[in-house]
């Protein structure tokens, strides 16, 4: 096995890959070789997570004009390695525009800067704003920044850089070819991969040295997990070296990742839908046993993460995420792969005496498909000038837009010309079929299109409803 992994190190070294991601990598392939059988979290083992403080609590009991000390010490950290691969972006995701605003379009870094900004001006705070930026993200991203006048920053980093990885033949476990594109050999290794590149980055020293003592970090796609000095300050109280911001489930929520508690250890615990054992499907996706899920927002102690990262050498024992693809994710029949991937949260296993916070859904306001963009773009949000996406009550109609002509982003963009329809007054939505909107459409109740299997047009000022588009007899 060894011998089979040193032509992944070889190949990983001949991009000039530093030894610790080499080792990092050594050690989910080992995981992934090894020790298969170990991956379940099995129900039975675990305890739901409960009593968990809301935002709402913690609000009543802080000192706001204290916060402001605890929000000075933190700086802001933002997971930015994804292109939006799903929606057909070849760019990074956080250069998608979202809104306008004041006539300006707005993407998702426009936004994040701008609530960084406000926070620095409004409280007197450095907070320091840094990317987690991948291979295929970084020069992007870079030049967005670089071009801001208003965003300064001189003595912290605006980026540090993640590592990358080879995709294995899942037969052989020796690293694929693709010479057709051989860019398409290498992935990233998940979120989890953020820990091991600050080490390596000197960044953690570099945050201390300037006076920082926590780091709060978010995934650029959700728009939501803005910078708080409420939770900053009830961090500090708490004295926690680690906390995940979590989020009541509803029924959409069954499938993704939640905390759960080892019943031998107390430790909490990431559980993801991939580390459920069939057998215990139903009961992981029961949203009144194990009411809350991550939203891959947190917070921790730099003092702490620096003592735990240097008690594993840069690499910390996340559990491993295996995912099955083609090197070519466009092409089905090509080399069947394996990626090896950790997450983020779940290094919340790794520190005695971390906690978790009980969060609204404004601070949980991700992008992960057209479906998301769809309620983001639409008169559901408003976008302050403090750049906070609004909304009444945060409670969205459920999205079920045709993949063949909407999933990617610029079949989207193409069907909805002038604006996406209004949704105030819808419960869900359910497009079938290649359906063109004109300006100023109404969608209510149930708003269902059906396929006509041809290319249709919903017209100016048209109501579509349960049963379509409906007659103009009835305004």
């Amino acid at each position: 096995m060894t011998d089979v992994f040193d032509e992944s190190a070889a190949k990983m070294r001949s991009q000039d890959m530093s030894e610790t991601a080499i080792a990092q990598f050594k050690r989910l392939y080992d995981v992934w070789r090894g020790e298969e059988d170990t991956s379940w979290i099995r129900e039975s083992d675990v305890e739901p997570l409960d009593d968990v403080p809301s935002f709402h609590d913690v609000y009543e009991t802080i000192d706001h004009d204290k916060a402001v000390g605890a929000f000075e010490k933190t700086a802001f950290l933002k997971l930015n390695g994804g292109l939006g691969t799903s929606m057909g972006l070849d760019s990074a995701k956080s250069l998608l525009p979202v809104r306008r605003h004041k006539a300006r379009q707005m993407r998702f870094i426009d936004i994040i800067i701008g609530q960084v900004l406000t926070a620095r001006a409004r409280l007197n705070v450095p907070l320091p704003l840094t990317f987690m930026n991948s291979f295929r993200t970084s020069a992007d991203t870079m030049k967005v920044l670089e071009r801001n006048p208003k965003f300064v920053q001189d003595d912290i980093p605006m980026e540090v850089v993640q590592h990358q990885e080879p995709k294995i033949e899942i037969e052989s476990g020796k690293p694929a070819s693709f010479p057709a594109n051989p860019e398409l050999e290498w992935c990233p290794p998940g979120h989890g991969d953020l820990f091991s590149t600050i080490w390596e980055s000197g960044l953690l020293d570099t945050l201390q040295e300037q006076g920082f003592a926590y780091l709060f970090i978010s995934n650029s796609d959700n728009l939501g997990a803005r910078p708080s000095r409420t939770l900053a300050q009830h961090f500090e109280n708490t004295g926690a070296p680690f906390m995940v911001e979590v989020a009541t489930r509803t029924y959409a929520d069954r499938k993704g990742g939640h905390i759960v508690r080892d019943r031998k250890t107390g430790q909490l615990m990431l559980r993801e839908m991939s580390q459920v054992h069939p057998d215990d499907k139903s009961a992981a996706q029961d949203i009144a046993k194990h009411p809350y899920f991550n939203t891959n927002s947190i917070w921790v102690r730099i003092d702490a993460l620096k003592e735990k990262l240097a008690e594993y050498d840069g690499v910390l024992p996340l559990p491993v995420i295996r995912n099955e693809k083609t090197v070519d994710p466009t092409d089905p029949d090509s080399t069947k792969v394996m990626q090896l991937e950790t997450a983020m949260g779940a290094a919340i296993g790794v520190f005695d005496g971390a906690i978790c916070v009980q969060v609204d859904r404004m601070r949980f306001l991700p992008v992960k498909t057209t479906n998301d963009l769809f309620i983001m773009r639409s008169d559901r949000f408003h976008l302050t000038d403090s750049y906070e996406m609004e909304d009444g009550n945060y409670i969205f109609p459920s999205v079920d837009l045709d993949e063949q002509y909407y999933k990617n982003i610029n079949d989207f963009n193409e069907r909805f010309p002038y604006s996406v329809p209004s949704l105030a007054a819808a419960n869900s939505v359910t497009i079938k079929g290649d359906w063109t909107f004109g300006q100023n459409v109404v969608m209510y109740s149930d708003a269902t299109l059906a396929d006509n299997g041809r290319p249709s047009y919903v017209p100016n000022g048209e109501y579509v409803g349960p049963q379509g588009i409906e007659p103009d007899d009835w305004v």
